[in-house]
């Protein structure tokens, strides 16, 4: 934590790329949950359809280590102090949200990663195969997909939650608890 009542320059720039990541990999996760495999395909043709399967699954991989970064110096380097305009309620919201969303971008990888492994599909990271961790297990991969995607649908909340949370500061308040996630 830097003196100035910001979060240090790493984490400020861990928790811009994880948005740039989160955000396509949930609109890819989502478009995949709602076709299927085959409607997907139908819809893109396969080409495409594989591409966009490894590619979700190559950022979540991502996300789960940046994420595992990212706690790591939060708990190392800790925070800034709360801006002194925030209400208890405020004070309460926020960690609540910031700790569900530390959560959920943990989970979601892992469970999406262990759903692969159970439906016998590839865990891939760029090029690379990825150990499955589990055996193959239809009825278990079917379970844990859908968890994943109860988990997405938690994340989808939680980050609208956090955008209007950081849009009321930004705009109405006016308080400077944008400044403390700001790059600049």
């Amino acid at each position: 934590m830097t003196a100035t009542g910001r979060y240090t320059l790493v984490q400020r720039l861990l928790h811009w790329l994880i948005a740039l990541l989160a955000i396509p990999a949930l609109g890819v996760g989502m478009t995949l949950g709602w076709l299927g495999f085959e409607g997907a395909r139908d819809s893109f043709g396969i080409g495409i359809t594989n591409a966009l399967y490894s590619g979700h699954k190559t950022i979540g991989v991502l996300i789960l280590l940046l994420m595992t970064l990212r706690l790591v110096l939060r708990l190392t380097l800790g925070s800034p102090p709360p801006v002194p305009t925030l209400t208890p309620f405020e004070r309460v919201a926020s960690r609540m949200v910031q700790g569900l969303l530390y959560l959920v971008l943990m989970a979601l990888p892992v469970v999406g990663w262990l759903a692969t492994a159970a439906g016998g599909y590839p865990v891939q990271f760029f090029a690379w195969k990825l150990p499955g961790l589990i055996a193959k297990d239809p009825a278990l991969s079917e379970t844990l997909f859908q968890l994943h995607g109860i988990l997405g649908w938690a994340f989808l909340a939680l980050l609208a939650l956090h955008i209007a949370g950081a849009m009321r500061h930004w705009l109405i308040k006016r308080d400077g608890v944008m400044r403390r996630m700001s790059l600049f």
